[in-house]
C-alpha cells in the first residue's frame, strides 16, 4: 500500500505535535510504503534518521520567512514575551497556506494518476486549517487527523482564561469560514480521526457530518522506552514523590498543586516531596508562592529537561499531579501512566479520557477552590494508601500499553485498508467516474508559505 502523508510539522528532535507526527510516520513506515511531505525546517533533523529517502521537503519563500520573523517579534513585544496563540494562529496562517498550496501543486498530478492508495493529512492537528490536496483526491481516499482542539476554558476559571488571552478565541470561529477550502476539507474527507470526544462532537455538529465519517482516535502514543520503566513505584527515602511535568503557563495550573500541598497538615507534608519539571512564564511566580508557604523543603523545581531525562524523573516518582484545565492531548499523562504512576488530573479535555477510575482520579474543574480542595484530598488518599497506589500503578501501565506507538500504527493501517476497500467498491459500481481536476484555487497571499507552528 502506498500512502502520502502530509505533515507540515514533523520533527524527531522537537516536542509536542512535530514529535507526535514523526512517531506516526516512523511507525507507519514499518507497514506501508510511505512518502512524507513536510516543511524544509525539518530537513536537518530528518536527514540524520534512516527514513530520509522517504521524505519530500517543501521550501518557503523569502517573503514568508521574513513575514514570520516580523509577526513573531511583533507578538513578543505587544504581549511582553507571552505567546498569544489565537492571534498567532491568525497572523501565521499565510505561512501554512503557502505550504498547503505548494504541496497541492507538487502532488496533484501524482494523486490524480493513482500513485497513492491513501492521502493522509496528519498535521496541523488543530481542527482549523484546510488541506488543498483533497481537491486532487477524486478516486483516492483522503484521511484527516487525528485532529484535536477547541476545548473551552471551564466557567470557573475565567481569570486563567484572561491570562491566556482567551477573549481572542472568537477568531477561531471567524477563521473557520473565511479560510478558503476549510469547510470543503471536512465535508469531503472520507474519514476524520479525532483526538477527544469534545472535538468529535464539535466537528460533527459544526459540519453536520455523519457519525461513520468520524472516529475517536487519541493522537498521542507511548514509546517502548517508557513502558520498559513500568514497575510499581515505591516511596524513596520515606517520602512519597509527586511530580508535575509541563510548561509553566497559567492553564497548566501547577499553582493548584502547590496550593493543595499547602493545605495539607504538616505531618502529611513531611511524608511527601513534589518536583515540578518544566519551565515557562509562571516559574518565578510559582517559586515565590512556594517560599510564601514555607514549602522549600517539600517542593523542588527541576527546570526544563530533555525527554530522556524526563523519563528518569518519572521513574523516581510515585504520583503524577496534572490539573491542567484545558488540555487537548496531554501526552505527559500517558507517559506517567506508562511509568506506573497513578494520575490526578482535571477532567476537561483529552486527559480526562486517558485516566480511568482504576488508574487515578479525575476532578471536575468546577472552580479554582474546588479543584484545589479535591487535589489536596486525592493527594492525601494516595500518599497514605500504599496498597491503592500499587493497584493503580499496575492498572496505569496496562492502560498505557494500549497507546504504544506500534500498536497505534497498526490501527491506522486498518483504517487505510478500510478506506481502500470502500474506494474499490465505489470504483466497481462507477467504472466511468470522471477524474478531472477541480479548478485551482489561488493561494490566500502571493507567495504563501509553509511555516506555521515552528
Amino acid at each position: 500500500m502506498k500512502v502520502l502523508i502530509i505533515a507540515e510539522q514533523c520533527n524527531p528532535e522537537w516536542a509536542s505535535v512535530p514529535l507526535v507526527a514523526w512517531n506516526y510516520f516512523r511507525e507507519l513506515s514499518k507497514f506501508v510504503d510511505v512518502t512524507l511531505v513536510t516543511h524544509e525546517r525539518n530537513q536537518e533533523a530528518i536527514q540524520k534518521t534512516p527514513y530520509a529517502e522517504k521524505v519530500v521537503y517543501i521550501s518557503e519563500s523569502n517573503f514568508i520567512k521574513k513575514y514570520h520573523e516580523i509577526i513573531s517579534q511583533f507578538l513578543k513585544v505587544v504581549f511582553r514575551g507571552k505567546m498569544n496563540w489565537p492571534i498567532y494562529h491568525l497572523l501565521a496562517y499565510p505561512v501554512y497556506a503557502e505550504f498547503n498550496h505548494k504541496v497541492y501543486q507538487r502532488f496533484k498530478t501524482e494523486i490524480l494518476a493513482g500513485k497513492y492508495d491513501v492521502v493522509h493529512a496528519l498535521t496541523p492537528m488543530m481542527p482549523r486549517y484546510p488541506v488543498k490536496a483533497i481537491q486532487a483526491c477524486k478516486n483516492t481516499p483522503f484521511l484527516l487527523g487525528p485532529v484535536n482542539g477547541g476545548v473551552p476554558f471551564p466557567k470557573g476559571f475565567q481569570e486563567k482564561a484572561r491570562e491566556e488571552f482567551a477573549y481572542f478565541n472568537f477568531l477561531r470561529a471567524l477563521g473557520r469560514f473565511l479560510i478558503p477550502g476549510y469547510v470543503q476539507t471536512y465535508k469531503q474527507a472520507n474519514k476524520i480521526l479525532v483526538g477527544s470526544t469534545f472535538t468529535l462532537e464539535m466537528l460533527k455538529n459544526l459540519f453536520q457530518l455523519p457519525g461513520q465519517k468520524l472516529e475517536l482516535f487519541y493522537e498521542n502514543g507511548i514509546p517502548k522506552s517508557f513502558l520498559s520503566q513500568s514497575q510499581p513505584q515505591k516511596a524513596v527515602s520515606n517520602r512519597v514523590n509527586l511530580i508535575f511535568v509541563g510548561r509553566l503557563v497559567p492553564y497548566k495550573c501547577a499553582d493548584i498543586v502547590i496550593e493543595a500541598i499547602g493545605k495539607l497538615d504538616l505531618a502529611l507534608q513531611q511524608k511527601l516531596s513534589f518536583t515540578i519539571v518544566g519551565d515557562g512564564s509562571e516559574k518565578a511566580k510559582l517559586e515565590a508562592r512556594v517560599q510564601e508557604l514555607n514549602l522549600e523543603d517539600t517542593i523542588h523545581f527541576a527546570g526544563w529537561v530533555d525527554h530522556q531525562k524526563t523519563l528518569e524523573y518519572y521513574s523516581q516518582s510515585n504520583i503524577f499531579c496534572f490539573p491542567s484545565i484545558r488540555e487537548f492531548g496531554g501526552a505527559v499523562v500517558l507517559e506517567a501512566m506508562a511509568c506506573g504512576l497513578p494520575c490526578i488530573v482535571a477532567n476537561n479535555g483529552g486527559i480526562g479520557e486517558y485516566v480511568t477510575e482504576s488508574t487515578g482520579f479525575r476532578i471536575d474543574p468546577i472552580s479554582r477552590n474546588y479543584l484545589t480542595e479535591e487535589m489536596a484530598n486525592k493527594i492525601k488518599v494516595l500518599v497514605e494508601d500504599e496498597a491503592l497506589r500499587s493497584h493503580m500503578s499496575v492498572a496505569a501501565v496496562a492502560r498505557a500499553q494500549e497507546f504504544e506507538w506500534e500498536a497505534k500504527a497498526k490501527k491506522v493501517v486498518a483504517v487505510y485498508e478500510e478506506l481502500v476497500e470502500t474506494q474499490l467498491a465505489i470504483a466497481a459500481s462507477h467504472p466511468q467516474r470522471s477524474v478531472e481536476l477541480m479548478p485551482d484555487c489561488e493561494p490566500i497571499c502571493e507567495p504563501i508559505a509553509e511555516d506555521q507552528l515552528a
